[in-house]
């Protein structure tokens, strides 16, 4: 069937009406009451706080990124280097507008809370829709332009697009470390000093490490996630679009199929985010109940209504036979993973289930069984995520190969697209999401604005669901990591196999015996393969060490300062005197900016020295690797976190002893070995594993041609 427009052309437009629809939100937003002027003050604080920061960091990464743009100009192609710069410029503009409006909504969703539950909620979930929409607008408008405006080589060389990727991935990353390391100096630092020892509540504006506990929210939770979502969408819809154009330009496949297979990964695109618009208008100031329940009735809406659409866009595209039907079945899959995936963070993080109360319950013996708890539901928790992956795989697969004709190509393909039908939810999901830190902050706000008990009760509700939506998206991009990671493998391998067959005597020699009937082999059989394997199972637990660590140093600063403001200024716990709040934020800065180099080099160094010293073989085995073992100890340590937050909210409503307890002080401590788990070291998991393999696709000509080994 023939489209009334081009549907790369639709999608770019539709992006462009996602963030037309974000200004109008923005609009509405900002018309809403701010509070009283102490209110204002703190949102204030927070928003200079988080905007010096980001300037701080965005000149930090600015030298790197133009280094890298000049070298994949120079030694591979300018069109790549256009492609990393776009990625990178709007991954960091994702982060910032994610940041932005985020520190403006927080007082207005406190404010809102003084009018019940209904208002807070609705409010604080059209500020995160500013986020979700605006960076779902950019990852579709950017992917289609740079698409629409190189056409006519990427069908010739489809790695160009990997440019845009690797840009998104790379930046997500730094955000995401340095966003984590920020945070958790500061709540760590905050808690240790603030909570156990001088004995205080949550957000006390007596304690000197609250502005920066709660600029971290926004640096980490908004302008990290922003980018790190922003990327896993951009990554997503490049792996599907192509592996389709690696498909079509098959010879022997591509005889079968065409450039459908392009353009059904961007009409997937189209519908989630139209889904995502209208799905949004179900949340209202009237609605009543548990505030979770409503934000899953949005994302059910999405659901429904992107799967109509994609089943009239794959129909169109593929009239004849059953593949339309097939791929349409494929994105049911996708979006069905999203929902599990939430339903499982839910579970366990969420402490109205069993899990978080486990936990809870263990803290009445002490730090130590809380924290073996605390570790247990983390592991345990990955059971059920590794089955929906496996499930979505082999189902997904089976679909796109069957009614194919028995095509495996298109196996991977089904996978892509089921991957792209769950990304195409981002916009409502990331709208879920921000929610939590706009709420986790507006209970800040309210504590240290002083407002009455009852607005902090409300206020307390939506923080913990928001800690629970939290847990959701970066279960969300992790299973995104994993999902994709099989449709830029599969790139990888063709590209490298390409490449191969278009050079000379020389290099069909040098890899003869693992280049058999146009495929490169990666065999379990091939000590190579199992290096790379070893070499990627140990990269995210090495890269986590260097967080944690970095965490761990920060924050020991952060406790030496709270205590030496307590001692030196007495008047300080009295609240006489106004605590240095600025020497906090510079700590945090400092610590976060100075600790992002390592976990970089080792993010960009490692699959180019593999590759390099060991080969293309070693180099897919290391990308195979680090999914494997980065997906899983990512959901541990994201969920794991998440439960042990909770598990501290739980006891502080008034279970087993409330507040000031012996067991809310071990779920304190346990809630500070989660929060570097949650916030900084599980979710930077989900960038690194796309930095590893776009750069591999980056760089596979320059591999496989000068590669020192095979």
């Amino acid at each position: 069937m023939s489209f009334p427009i081009d549907p790369i052309i639709l999608a770019a437009g539709i992006g462009v009406v996602a963030l037309l629809y974000s200004l109008l939100l923005v609009r509405h937003v900002l018309s809403q009451d701010p509070g009283n002027k102490a209110m204002t003050d703190i949102a204030d604080a927070v928003k200079q706080g988080a905007n010096a920061f980001l300037k701080r960091e965005y000149r930090t990464i600015a030298p790197i990124a133009a280094i890298i743009t000049a070298i994949l100009a120079l030694a591979i192609d300018p069109v790549l280097a256009i492609g990393f710069v776009i990625g990178a410029t709007l991954s960091a503009l994702a982060g910032f507008i994610g940041m932005a409006l985020t520190v403006r909504t927080s007082s207005r969703t406190a404010q809102a809370a003084t009018k019940g539950m209904g208002h807070a909620l609705t409010i604080a979930f059209r500020g995160g829709s500013v986020m979700g929409m605006s960076v779902t607008g950019l990852a579709l408008l950017a992917v289609s332009l740079f698409y629409l405006a190189f056409a006519a080589r990427l069908g010739s060389e489809p790695f160009l697009l990997a440019g845009l990727g690797f840009g998104a991935s790379l930046i997500a990353m730094f955000m995401r470390v340095s966003g984590g390391i920020y945070t958790k100096a500061a709540d760590v630092g905050a808690d240790l000093v603030g909570k156990i020892e001088a004995g205080m509540p949550e957000d006390d504006p007596r304690n000197p490490a609250v502005i920066a506990d709660n600029v971290g929210d926004n640096v980490g939770d908004c302008a990290g996630m922003g980018a790190d979502i922003y990327e896993s969408y951009v990554v997503t819809l490049v792996a599907a679009v192509l592996l389709g154009t690696l498909i079509v330009g098959n010879p022997i496949v591509g005889a079968f199929l065409g450039r459908e297979l392009i353009l059904l990964p961007f009409l997937i695109g189209v519908s989630g985010l139209v889904a995502s618009i209208i799905a949004g208008f179900y949340l209202r100031s009237s609605l009543k109940g548990d505030p979770m329940s409503s934000l899953n009735r949005v994302l059910f809406i999405a659901v429904i209504i992107a799967g109509i659409l994609n089943l009239v866009f794959a129909v169109s595209l593929f009239p004849s036979g059953n593949l339309g039907y097939a791929l349409f079945a494929s994105s049911i899959v996708g979006m069905l993973v999203a929902i599990v995936i939430q339903k499982v963070a839910d579970y366990y993080t969420s402490y109205n289930y069993k899990p978080v109360k486990f936990i809870a319950e263990s803290s009445k013996t002490g730090p130590a069984t809380n924290f073996l708890a605390g570790y247990a539901v983390g592991l345990g928790s990955t059971f059920p995520s590794a089955l929906v992956l496996v499930v979505a795989i082999i189902v997904s697969f089976t679909l796109g190969t069957v009614f194919s004709g028995g095509i495996i190509l298109m196996g991977v393909y089904s996978t892509a697209i089921a991957t792209m039908a769950m990304l195409s939810l981002t916009a409502v999901i990331m709208s879920i999401d921000a929610f939590g830190p706009i709420t986790d902050n507006a209970n800040g706000i309210v504590e240290m604005a002083g407002l009455p008990e009852e607005i902090r009760d409300v206020t307390d509700r939506l923080d913990a669901v928001g800690n629970t939506t939290k847990a959701t998206t970066k279960g969300f991009a992790i299973a995104s990591a994993a999902l994709a990671a099989l449709a830029l493998f599969q790139a990888y391998q063709l590209e490298a196999g390409n490449i191969i067959a278009r050079g000379d005597a020389a290099l069909a020699a040098k890899y003869a015996s693992v280049y058999v009937d146009g495929n490169l082999l990666f065999l379990l059989s091939s000590p190579t393969v199992i290096v790379g394997l070893l070499i990627g199972g140990l990269l995210p637990f090495f890269f986590s060490s260097f967080l944690i660590q970095a965490v761990g140093r920060a924050a020991n600063e952060m406790v030496i300062e709270v205590r030496r403001q307590f001692k030196e200024m007495p008047g300080i716990l009295k609240g006489t005197t106004k605590p240095d709040y600025a020497a906090c934020v510079d700590i945090s800065t400092k610590a976060a900016i100075r600790e992002l180099l390592k976990p970089a080099l080792l993010a960009i160094g490692t699959p180019l020295i593999v590759g390099f010293v060991l080969g293309p073989l070693a180099l897919g085995g290391l990308l195979i690797g680090s999914v494997v073992s980065g997906v899983f100890l990512a959901f541990m340590m994201a969920n794991g976190g998440a439960a042990w937050d909770n598990a501290k909210k739980y006891i502080e409503l008034g279970n087993f002893g409330g507040k000031n307890s012996d067991a809310h002080s071990a779920a304190v401590m346990g809630d500070t070995v989660g929060d570097p788990f949650k916030d900084t070291a599980g979710p930077a998991i989900n960038p690194l594993i796309k930095v590893l393999n776009t750069i591999s696709v980056v760089f596979v000509t320059l591999i496989v041609i000068w590669g020192l080994a095979v």
